[in-house]
């Protein structure tokens, strides 16, 4: 029985950082969500209002003996900017933080210790990424799903996605199903 663990990742809109992950070898599945909120079953609406206080954020079911949580945060942390708070290039509001919702000690303490050894190489300034307890996971609306593999065309997507996954193929060759 194949033996599965999950990561729980907010970088800003999560059509992008979706769309990066769904490349990545030893991913099984992910999906577009919301946690880090106080609101049941919120609906995209209600989280772009910010009244929820959820995050966009992507659920990564993935097999450790394949890929490890330190390469996703890897990943995670060349993807997206951890250095500004609720955005992400033009995407503003509190639902854009760069988050981690770890489901483990083991994920926190990981986390933890990758973020102090980002900021004592320098490699930012001030990193304002959360680390925090996943308590639930609401699966976004369908259309959210998969959005760039049904939309590559959109603008939104070549604009904001695709500079994303030409830098991950170029990084992170090893990595990738393809």
């Amino acid at each position: 029985m194949e033996q599965f663990n999950f990561a729980t990742f907010g970088g800003g809109c999560f059509w992008c950082v979706e769309a990066i992950y769904s490349e990545i070898k030893g991913i099984f599945s992910v999906e577009s969500g919301y946690s880090g909120g106080h609101t049941e079953n919120p609906s995209y609406e209600e989280v772009c209002s910010e009244i929820t206080g959820h995050a966009e954020v992507v659920q990564i079911k993935y097999d450790e003996d394949i890929i490890d949580f330190e390469e996703l945060l890897l990943i995670f942390f060349t993807i997206h900017d951890p250095t500004t708070l609720n955005r992400q290039g033009y995407d503003v509001g509190t639902q854009y933080r760069s988050a981690i919702f770890f489901h483990s000690v083991e994920q926190k303490l990981k986390s933890e210790k990758f973020i102090n050894n980002l900021i004592k190489k320098n490699i930012f300034e001030n990193i304002v990424t959360e680390v925090t307890e996943f308590t639930k996971f609401f699966k976004a609306e369908e259309y959210h799903q998969s959005y760039y593999e049904k939309n590559p065309g959109n603008s939104y997507c070549q604009y904001n996605i695709d500079p994303k996954l030409i830098k991950l193929r170029s990084d992170f060759k090893d990595f990738l199903n393809k």
